[in-house]
């Protein structure tokens, strides 16, 4: 990834002959392709999320193979929430992220672009649950609330003077925190330690949304090739894509009403 961060926007502006408007609006279309590759990839989340919870559940018993409290399931939605096939689909958006993070150098745009489209339909698969656990009137809340707080983070980082560089080793150590926390209660299913993890997970990615934003604007350099600034902007949507759905699910274990 040398390629992608060792070039920021500071040294583009310092270079000869280049202005400072010129180089202002190469940033903000870079910025927009970055955000309009978030969007699309968190429009194609919900809506795979969606289609799989639809034809997850059904209310006629003789179509019903398991049930999940009152929630009767039809055989996709036990292929998907009950059979061993369910850890494949848990697991594969990681083995996505890595895949994007040492192969996109490789790669084309158009190939990068599929990659990061194939894993954001991924996630929609993984995150079907979320309709099985939480009402769908606390999810459509929580999403507006995770939605404006995104937004109001993200343009602080882009447009805050203030050096967010210094934040980078205390949020990965939240972080990590927070992921060897969440293993350790997968064994001891605390309530009370869930609670402490998602408040701790929120302050964690709210500060991760304002970091990568600020590092995702500085990566911008205005004699990038097009598509090495195409690959930066879709790693650069791809960290911002996982900082809002993490700051989701983090509000949505602390405000989501259950079924």
């Amino acid at each position: 990834m040398a390629d992608l961060n060792n070039r920021g926007y500071a040294q583009g502006r310092g270079m000869a002959g280049t202005s400072a408007p010129a180089v202002d609006e190469g940033l903000r279309s870079y910025m927009m392709r970055v955000y309009n590759y978030m969007a699309s990839g968190l429009f194609i989340t919900g809506l795979a999320a969606l289609a799989t919870f639809w034809m997850s559940v059904t209310t006629d018993p003789s179509m019903a193979v398991a049930r999940v409290g009152d929630i009767m399931l039809t055989n996709v939605g036990y292929a998907v929430f009950v059979s061993p096939l369910k850890w494949v689909i848990i697991l594969a958006p990681l083995a996505m992220v890595f895949f994007l993070s040492f192969r996109i150098q490789k790669m084309s745009v158009s190939a990068a672009q599929t990659a990061f489209w194939a894993f954001s339909l991924l996630m929609g698969l993984s995150l079907a649950s979320i309709f099985l656990v939480y009402t769908h009137n606390s999810i459509a809340r929580v999403f507006f609330i995770t939605a404006i707080s995104f937004g109001a983070l993200s343009l602080w980082g882009y447009t805050t003077k203030r050096d967010l560089s210094g934040w980078g080793s205390f949020l990965f150590m939240g972080l990590i925190g927070i992921i060897v926390a969440s293993l350790v209660n997968i064994f001891l299913a605390s309530s009370a330690m869930q609670f402490v993890i998602s408040v701790i997970g929120v302050l964690v990615f709210a500060g991760l949304t304002a970091y990568d934003t600020q590092q995702i604007k500085e990566m911008y350099y205005e004699g990038d090739s097009t598509a090495t600034a195409g690959r930066k902007a879709i790693m650069g949507a791809l960290r911002l894509y996982l900082d809002f759905i993490n700051l989701f699910m983090m509000l949505l274990q602390l405000f989501g009403n259950r079924q």
